[in-house]
């Protein structure tokens, strides 16, 4: 093993980010061996490394999971809320959710172990496609169509083009961009539509496949090599 600088030793463990991981060193909570660490310090193998009274353990290996979130459970680790996605996947090591699907969808999302994976795609925000399987309660029109793929006033700006396809007499397929809070359903709500139901089926190179709600897998070594290169790993 190698010695590792200490904020991508604390990323490492799933305790936190890179950027959390420098805020903590420099507020001196974090120690090696018993000592105030610094800002860019390394880390030897085999050192105890603790966040207050927590010891860290960056020795395990990365956990990468895609998952498929059911209608009711909130996509945060946030333990006092009772419905977190991180308790209902219940996986035997600290993971993360990457990003976040409301609560009232369903569909696509990845946990992980890695906290600077985590960072590193959300500060890559608007450079990666997520796909969504959309139901709304009128019939889709080529207008409406047209509408959501030019862009609608959302949380005081216009959304960025996205790509719409039909898909059925009240269905539609549409592939963003963008992550605002709630960002279809306001789209279509803007335009007179109400979602019935809404289904994330890809992130990036991520799909849903065939998973049924509850269930999650490991990413395969294609798929984290890709995701990898992507980030620029």
């Amino acid at each position: 093993m190698r010695e590792r600088r200490l904020n991508k030793y604390l990323a490492d463990s799933g305790f936190c980010s890179r950027r959390e991981a420098d805020r903590l060193i420099a507020g001196g909570q974090v120690t090696v061996n018993g000592k105030r660490a610094v800002l860019g310090q390394l880390v030897p193998p085999c050192a105890r490394v603790m966040v207050g009274k927590q010891l860290i353990d960056a020795a395990g290996d990365k956990v990468y999971l895609a998952a498929y979130k059911p209608v009711g459970i909130v996509s945060t680790a946030d333990p006092r809320e009772p419905d977190n996605i991180v308790s209902f996947i219940n996986y035997p090591a600290r993971i993360y959710p990457v990003g976040r699907l409301d609560k009232d969808s369903e569909g696509l999302i990845l946990l992980t172990s890695d906290g600077d994976i985590v960072n590193r795609i959300l500060r890559a925000a608007g450079k990666h496609e997520k796909e969504y399987e959309v139901t709304v309660d009128r019939p889709v029109t080529p207008g409406f169509l047209e509408r959501m793929e030019k862009g609608v006033p959302v949380l005081g700006q216009v959304t960025l083009p996205c790509r719409a396809r039909k898909t059925g007499p009240n269905n539609f397929n549409l592939i963003l961009v963008q992550g605002l809070n709630r960002q279809i359903r306001r789209m279509c709500e803007y335009l007179g539509y109400s979602v019935t139901r809404l289904r994330r089926v890809r992130i990036m190179h991520i799909t849903l496949g065939k998973m049924r709600p509850g269930q999650w897998r490991t990413l395969s070594q294609k798929e984290l090599d890709i995701l990898m290169r992507t980030l620029g790993e």
